[in-house]
């Protein structure tokens, strides 16, 4: 007789680890080009080093915390990654009591390179555990949930971040970010430790990994860009038209977004990654179309919904996948080296389109990404690399 399915309710614990945490990475964002450029007095090409490096650092040591992971458990990452997110917060804190702008910069680039290694324990420990809780048969409500926390933390930290800095300046963001890690920290405490995927099953090294999960990751990129995209130049591609409303578009975005993880999050684990990422892919490419040849707001604005909704399950469809492709003994460096192709996604998108926008105007950015959506369904029906060959 098979034992109950465990609650879903048992992953609130890990999805509140990842609000808090990824809180803490949001809320100082739109703030640090106002404490570098214009407090500081740096450029700000200087101020964007200061955002950008955070994400460099996550991808160098996303590897690291899966071997980690695999070796240690859950429990002990995430209660090192958090203490680290919080100490990240400390080093902005410290950033605002030296005079000297130089100083204060450095101390400020220190804090954000402390942040990535912090990111990638926490994050890749709260999804291992979920997965570890609730049995890899449900990876993709594991990974959906966790999302959500995600773009909730991104969506909601950057107008609390800039309210934090009107309100109490820099240090009063600083102050946040030391606190919402330990309220993550808090709760992992109060969970019981599991054994580590390590001790489950036999292991594959980082390279066999990247050979089983490569795949999953391109198509990741490929349904991300968009989201990206979208969130850069929406508002500048909406001025070029003369037409109102560009906050309404990414409105729309995120509620086709929530709905469909609200509704569908089961889709990924019921029907099987492939055809949950097949049938968003073509939902955000017909999106992506609208955008490009809408001729009023009110199509551009059911465009940028469409986008939102056909992005939403990619990451938890394509998750689902490269977990179940991997020994068990390594799923949590599966999870981080999975999650590192949405850095790289994140990272490349700005200048790329930035370049497509230089060539062929701002519609062509969207038209860009219908391309790279279709291309993501034509790797979908390529042959993996056999499970067998790690």
């Amino acid at each position: 007789m098979n034992p109950p399915p465990v609650p879903t309710r048992r992953l609130l614990p890990f999805v509140a680890i990842v609000l808090t945490g990824f809180l803490a990475i949001a809320m100082p964002l739109p703030v640090f080009s106002l404490r570098v450029h214009d407090e500081l007095g740096f450029s700000l090409v200087t101020a964007g080093w200061v955002v950008g490096i955070q994400s460099l650092a996550t991808i160098l040591t996303r590897q690291w915390a899966g071997s980690f992971i695999d070796a240690r458990g859950p429990k002990t990452a995430a209660l090192i990654g958090l203490p680290l997110a919080a100490l990240s917060g400390v080093l902005l804190l410290l950033s605002t009591l030296l005079a000297d702008p130089s100083h204060s910069l450095a101390v400020l680039l220190v804090g954000r390179l402390v942040m990535g290694p912090a990111e990638s324990l926490f994050l890749t420990a709260a999804m291992s555990w979920g997965i570890l809780t609730l049995g890899p048969h449900r990876t993709g409500v594991v990974m959906t949930w966790q999302g959500i926390a995600m773009f909730v933390a991104l969506g909601a930290g950057a107008p609390l971040g800039l309210l934090l800095m009107q309100r109490a300046g820099f240090a009063g963001v600083a102050v946040a970010a030391i606190l919402l890690p330990l309220i993550g920290l808090l709760i992992a405490l109060s969970r019981p430790a599991m054994a580590p995927h390590q001790a489950r099953g036999r292991r594959a090294s980082f390279l066999g990994v990247i050979g089983l999960v490569w795949r999953q990751g391109a198509v990741l990129c490929l349904g991300t860009a968009p989201q990206a995209v979208l969130g850069s130049f929406v508002a500048l591609y909406f001025a070029s038209r003369g037409w109102e409303g560009a906050g309404l578009s990414l409105t729309g975005f995120g509620i086709g977004f929530i709905l469909m993880r609200a509704f569908f999050s089961h889709l990924p684990d019921r029907l099987g990654g492939r055809r949950v990422a097949g049938g968003s892919l073509l939902l955000e490419a017909v999106g992506q179309l609208l955008l490009w040849q809408a001729p009023n707001a009110s199509l551009a604005l059911l465009g940028a919904t469409l986008t939102g909704a056909g992005f939403s399950l990619i990451f938890p469809a394509m998750g689902v996948e490269a977990v179940r492709r991997v020994p068990e003994g390594s799923r949590a460096l599966a999870i981080a080296s999975f999650s590192a192709f949405l850095d790289v996604a994140v990272g490349l998108s700005g200048p790329l389109a930035g370049l497509i926008v230089g060539l062929g105007g701002y519609p062509a950015v969207f038209l860009a990404g219908a391309i790279g959506c279709l291309g993501g369904v034509l790797l979908l029906l390529g042959r993996d690399r056999p499970v067998g060959g790690a």
